[in-house]
């Protein structure tokens, strides 16, 4: 006798398909004397929401500050003591290190975390992130993390973070010698920009945030590209009105592009504003982080802008203007990273390991930006490693 012993199986239930589109609201807003009593602008982004409820805060301050601005944590607390009845500032500002350290420490986050914890912030609640980009990145992965999300707003204080990293939806830490390999995509609730910051800056801080300007003008508007290299004289001798107008482009730019690409989550392999990036990214490990991220990234545009003229999809004329408008804002666009273990392709110290890199980051296949014009960025999802090779050799000459 045989046994049928298959499983039954019940009723016919067929997949459930369901799409849920969410949608994000941040406003991104330009001012100066953030944190002067009569400035109000943060006291109503603050209290924008509506609700009655005093609202709870946690400033964390990035440590490179407190040395050109010592006052800033006794200011911080003045601001919201004039508004004690609607604002409370429920711990002294936290200060963190400054620059790449604060992505490099797991600890910091636990930090972070705890203070969050002991002080009983919420998602109603606010964290303030005041600082460079690295610092931004930290305190927005806590903010993501805890409560699945506390309000973040972002005040940046470096070129590179106020038209760029400051203005988008990505927070991360380093992790297994990689750059941002723990992350979290979340919006800020707000973002300000203070200009007056940025005349405590280093002239190496001033001009290394311009790279990403120059990133996001060659691959989507050539006359912004004019406007720099038109105006490098100005930014080289820190004419504010001239970083106001790069600032406030480049981070139109972004926040356009973040909202109208139809990929804001990177969900693909695409990601064009990370031109010159999968060089750059590497060269700062290489660097062990000494070189600036936007001093990486013009190394990183001079490589991928020489590769596509040496490709034929740039043309002699707009390669030589790149070149020389990134030297003109005083950009090195070779270091000896570049050169090291290129025989050994699988090295950890070759720069093209940053491509392997690169890819398992995004996942899928490889996704590079190039440029075709200047303004006209389009992808390649193989490379020629020779010309590669050729281009490091066409760069060290120059």
């Amino acid at each position: 006798m045989v046994v049928d012993i298959k499983p039954k199986t019940g009723l016919n239930l067929q997949p459930i398909h369901q799409t849920v589109a969410v949608k994000f609201n941040y406003n991104v807003h330009f001012t100066s004397g953030l944190f002067e009593l009569e400035n109000p602008l943060l006291f109503e982004v603050l209290t924008s929401d509506g609700q009655t409820e005093p609202k709870k805060i946690v400033a964390i301050v990035d440590a490179g500050l407190l040395h050109s601005q010592p006052e800033l944590v006794r200011r911080i607390s003045r601001y919201t003591q004039l508004y004690g009845r609607k604002l409370k500032l429920l711990a002294a500002p936290m200060v963190v290190p400054a620059g790449e350290a604060a992505k490099n420490d797991p600890k910091l986050l636990d930090q972070i975390h705890q203070l969050i914890d002991s002080v009983g912030l919420c998602r109603h609640s606010y964290l303030l992130a005041i600082g460079g980009g690295a610092v931004l990145d930290l305190v927005g992965y806590a903010a993501a993390t805890a409560h699945r999300g506390i309000r973040l707003i972002r005040i940046p204080t470096t070129v590179l973070a106020q038209n760029d990293s400051g203005v988008g939806v990505k927070n991360g830490i380093n992790a297994f010698g990689k750059k941002n390999f723990l992350g979290t995509f979340a919006p800020p609730y707000a973002v300000l920009n203070d200009c007056t910051f940025l005349s405590s800056l280093s002239d190496r801080d001033w001009l290394s945030g311009i790279a990403e300007a120059v990133k996001v003008a060659l691959i989507k508007d050539a006359s912004f590209f004019e406007f720099i290299k038109s105006h490098a004289d100005a930014l080289l001798c820190r004419d504010m009105d001239a970083m106001q107008q790069v600032i406030y482009r480049c981070a139109q730019l972004h926040l356009e592009h973040i909202a109208t690409s139809g990929d804001p989550f990177e969900m693909g392999s695409s990601r064009p504003l990370d031109f010159g990036h999968w060089a750059a990214h590497k060269l700062e490990n290489l660097t062990n982080y000494n070189l600036r991220h936007g001093e990486a990234v013009a190394v990183g545009i001079a490589l991928d802008s020489t590769y596509s003229y040496l490709l034929g999809m740039l043309s002699r004329l707009e390669w030589r203007r790149i070149i020389k408008t990134l030297k003109s804002l005083d950009f090195r666009l070779y270091i000896p990273e570049l050169t090291e273990q290129l025989t050994q392709i699988d090295h950890p110290r070759c720069i093209f390991r940053g491509l392997t890199e690169f890819q398992e980051h995004l996942g899928g296949e490889l996704t590079l930006t190039l440029l075709q014009g200047i303004g006209q960025g389009f992808e390649v999802h193989e490379v020629n490693l020779s010309l590669y090779k050729q281009a490091i050799k066409v760069l060290s000459a120059e």
